[in-house]
């Protein structure tokens, strides 16, 4: 009786052993299949043109986006109808006044999950807006807030759609005063 005991705490035992090391393994292979959140694919930074930025100029933000590697995200102008494209709003603070926003093309990629190329932004990409200071802008440092929308995907799965704030900073000068360029590689050139 006391062997019968014996033999099923034991193998009460070794199950309970083989459940444990079947989760140690499982755990960590189950890790590297988590997305992470959508907000954190994407870091963008933004950079100003010039600096101060006089009353009566115009000047340009570089939003420069990066992005996680294994990951995209569909360019401004997507292929299809259903796919969320990329957009970058500004919300310029009075006396600042948006004149034009450029994005640059997308490459071509095939996808397991599409029958043709999707056009999709990869590791690294630049969107600049176009702004003209009004000659009665209130003088001094300012915020000028951005909202930059994406979906972002990997070959096999699409994270939600998500929105997160950029914020340029910006000196707003009297009219005549001396400027210096800033960021000359991210305003010079082609976009990409």
């Amino acid at each position: 009786m006391k062997r019968k005991v014996n033999r099923k705490i034991g193998s009460a035992i070794a199950t309970i052993l083989i459940c444990l090391a079947w989760l140690a393994c499982a755990i960590p292979l189950a890790a590297q299949d988590v997305l992470p959140a959508a907000s954190s694919v994407a870091s963008p930074k933004a950079y100003v043109s010039m600096a101060p930025v006089p009353r009566g100029s115009t000047f340009e933000i570089g939003v420069v986006v990066g992005i996680m590697p294994g990951f995209h995200m569909n360019a401004h102008k997507v292929t299809d109808a259903y796919l969320i494209p990329t957009n970058l709003t500004a919300r310029p603070p009075a006396g600042i006044k948006e004149l034009q926003t450029l994005y640059p093309e997308g490459m071509n990629l095939k996808l397991s999950f599409s029958d043709k190329p999707l056009s999709v932004y990869t590791r690294q990409f630049t969107v600049r807006a176009k702004f003209a200071v009004a000659a009665n802008a209130a003088l001094g440092k300012k915020n000028l807030p951005f909202t930059l929308q994406y979906q972002a995907c990997n070959d096999s799965a699409c994270l939600p759609p998500v929105k997160i704030p950029v914020i340029a900073k910006i000196d707003v000068a009297p009219a005549g005063t001396k400027t210096r360029g800033m960021s000359p590689g991210i305003f010079s050139g082609k976009q990409k």
